[in-house]
Parts: C-alpha cells; sequence; structure tokens
C-alpha cells in the first residue's frame, strides 16, 4: 500500500444561501445544495470535489442527496482501496456497476484529480495537458429579474467585476413578456455590452421562430439552447435561418452527444459542463469532438461553489478547444465561501487559482456551519 492509495471518501452536504434568489426556466432557487467530497489518501493528502445541479432534479434527474446515497453506497466501495493514478481504471469500474449518475461520478472524480495534483504538488492543470493560460472571460447570468433590479445588477457587475456580457435566463413565462424585458434591458443599457440568452430548452419549434428573431433584432448574440434537448432538427433550423449562433446544452450529456450535435449540424457553440459531462476526462473528449468539427466550446456552470468551479477553470485553463469564454461565476452566487481563498474576478475575466491541486483550501468553520444536520 502506497501513500497514493484512497484510504476513504468522506461526504456531507451543504446549504449554502445565495446572494438573491436565481430563477430558471422552471425554479428559482435561493440557496445551493452542495455534496462536499473528500477524498483521502494513504500519506494523508485529502483532494476536494463538489457534487452540484443546476437548480436541482429538474434539470439534471440527480441532486445533492441521490449523490451522496449514489457514491457512499455504490461508488465507495470501489473506490477506496486503488491507487488514485489508477485514476481512469476506476471511472470504468465505475461504469460497470453504476449507470448514468454523470453529476454524482464528476464530485467523486474531481476530488480524486484534486488528491492526485495536490499529492505532487502540481496545479490540477498540470493533470490534464497543462495550463496555457492564466484568465478567461467571464459571463454573468441574471437569472429572471424585473428590468429595474437587472438594470442595477447589470452596473453593479460592470462596476464590481468589469462584466461586459450578460446571460439572460428565459423559458418560464410569456414570450411576449419575456420578449419585451429583454429588449427594454438592452435598450436602457450601454451599446458596449453583449447580452446573450438561455431558454433552457423550454420552447417548442413554432414559439422559438416566433420570437427568436425579434431577439437578434434587439440585439441578443447569442441563444443557448431554445428547444428541447433531443430535437436537433429544430436547432439545426434556427441555427440556419436566424444568423444568430447557437449554444447547446442540454443537448450535449456526453461525447456521443456532442458527435450527433456535430453530425447534425445542430450548433455553434457546445456547453462544457464538467459535472454534466461526468467529469474532467469526459469533458476533455466532448471538447476534443467540437473543436474537430470546428465547434467553440464555453466553460459552462452548473454553479459549483469554490472547490469545483477551481476545477473547471483548470479544466478550461488547460484546454485550446474553450474558445468562447466561461460562465464560471457559481462563488459569487455564494453569501458566504467556505474556501480559505477567494476566486478573483476582474475586468470581465475570471483568473485560475494557483498552488496545488484546484487551488483552494477548506474553512472548516463555514463548511460545519453549512453542513445539513
Amino acid at each position: 500500500m502506497s501513500d497514493l492509495t484512497i484510504s476513504r471518501v468522506e461526504t456531507r452536504l451543504l446549504d449554502v444561501p445565495l446572494i438573491r434568489p436565481h430563477g430558471f426556466a422552471t425554479y428559482t432557487a435561493t440557496a445551493q445544495p452542495i455534496l462536499l467530497i473528500s477524498v483521502h489518501l494513504e500519506g494523508g493528502v485529502v483532494g476536494y470535489g463538489e457534487g452540484v445541479v443546476p437548480g436541482g432534479a429538474w434539470w439534471g434527474g440527480e441532486a445533492a442527496e441521490t449523490m451522496k446515497i449514489i457514491i457512499d453506497r455504490e461508488l465507495t466501495p470501489v473506490t477506496v482501496g486503488k491507487e488514485v493514478t489508477a485514476l481512469t481504471g476506476i471511472v470504468k469500474d465505475w461504469n460497470r456497476s453504476v449507470a448514468n449518475m454523470r453529476f454524482a461520478k464528476a464530485g467523486l472524480e474531481i476530488a480524486m484529480y484534486d488528491a492526485w495534483a495536490r499529492a505532487l504538488d502540481v496545479p490540477l492543470a498540470h493533470l490534464l495537458g497543462g495550463k496555457f493560460r492564466d484568465e478567461l472571460d467571464c459571463v454573468w447570468a441574471l437569472g429572471v429579474l424585473p428590468l429595474d433590479e437587472a438594470i442595477s445588477e447589470v452596473n453593479e457587475r460592470i462596476e464590481t467585476m468589469g462584466t461586459r456580457s450578460f446571460k439572460l435566463k428565459m423559458g418560464s413565462g410569456d414570450p411576449r413578456v419575456d420578449t419585451r424585458r429583454i429588449s427594454e434591458l438592452i435598450a436602457n443599457t450601454s451599446d458596449e455590452l453583449s447580452y446573450r440568452i438561455d431558454i433552457n430548452a423550454r420552447w417548442d419549434r413554432l414559439t422559438a421562430l416566433t420570437w427568436l428573431p425579434k431577439l437578434a433584432e434587439a440585439g441578443i448574440e447569442l441563444f443557448e439552447q431554445p428547444t428541447p434537448a433531443d430535437d436537433l432538427d429544430t436547432l439545426r433550423e434556427i441555427t440556419t435561418r436566424i444568423g444568430v449562433p447557437v449554444m447547446v446544452d442540454e443537448s450535449v450529456c456526453s461525447p456521443a452527444d456532442a458527435l450527433n450535435v456535430v453530425r447534425k449540424q445542430a450548433a455553434d457553440v457546445v456547453a462544457i459542463k464538467t459535472t454534466k459531462l461526468g467529469g474532467l476526462e469526459e469533458s476533455k473528449k466532448t471538447a476534443a469532438i467540437a473543436e474537430a468539427a470546428g465547434l467553440a466550446c464555453h466553460g459552462a456552470t452548473s454553479l459549483e461553489g469554490p472547490f469545483g468551479t477551481a476545477a473547471s477553470l483548470h479544466f478550461a485553463a488547460s484546454t485550446p478547444a474553450v474558445t468562447y469564454g466561461t460562465e464560471l461565476f457559481g462563488p459569487l452566487l455564494l453569501k458566504e465561501s467556505y474556501a480559505q481563498e477567494e476566486i478573483v474576478y476582474r475586468d470581465g475575466k475570471v483568473v485560475v487559482p494557483e498552488g496545488p491541486g484546484s487551488g483552494m483550501n477548506p474553512d472548516w468553520d463555514k463548511i460545519n456551519h453549512f453542513t445539513r444536520e
């Protein structure tokens, strides 16, 4: 047994309040449930990952609670006793014993990568090909907000982060009202800002073809997942007819999904969520497929906390295919952090943390405070 042998895996549920309600297409979150995962090595090194689904089970089919059960009961017995350097083989063993459950597997895989990198005393990006950039563009998501609150938040983010690009959520209300709200926001803020929309796959073909052209006229520069995930024909129609780039998110949950999007010519950009795809290895495969087809990749978020966000930043910093920036702002939505370090946001960009592993270390007082009893 070596110092790199995995001795135990621990999980705990955190409930972390948000700075404000964050609206999705069908759900509004006021706190983020996060499964904090700790992988302990025999040599005393500990790595950290997070199990997070944006908006809970309605979006990804998993929740922090289901992830805890799967990791504790199913994945941990397959993991403990093996060297963390055998990570790829361990993941294959998971897939033989547990179908799907990509978010749970991603959190545990990232914790293993973090432990491995810390044991080597190198940044996590070194295990993913090497960091070739130190910062990335970062968009800010407004959620579904009234006009005056949205304008106030845009101005506040320009002031504090230098943000120049904003994502607006749609899909929960009347398309006519939502389109008017967004058009008014664009008209009442600086022409130097860029805006995109995320409909979370909630519009049908007719609704999309009716309202997306009006949003394009208002100045929207990117449509994220306007129609259902499996309707690639309509996504291709939108991509070719309206003249605004289309980004797929829900449509790509695996490298095979990315290949289908490429074959159907259904998008211009692929949102890479390391959580949704099942971890860093599957994210690398997905990005490679998109890159080979000439599609851009975007470093997307599941509203992870500091540890999951840092891991996604190390992925993006080591992956040339990520050419369409990121939205890795998750920690800024939390009222309080539970890491000793703060991820730096400045001049419209996010800085990749330095130090061994993800570069983030736990604040156990805060973690104990947020832990669910």
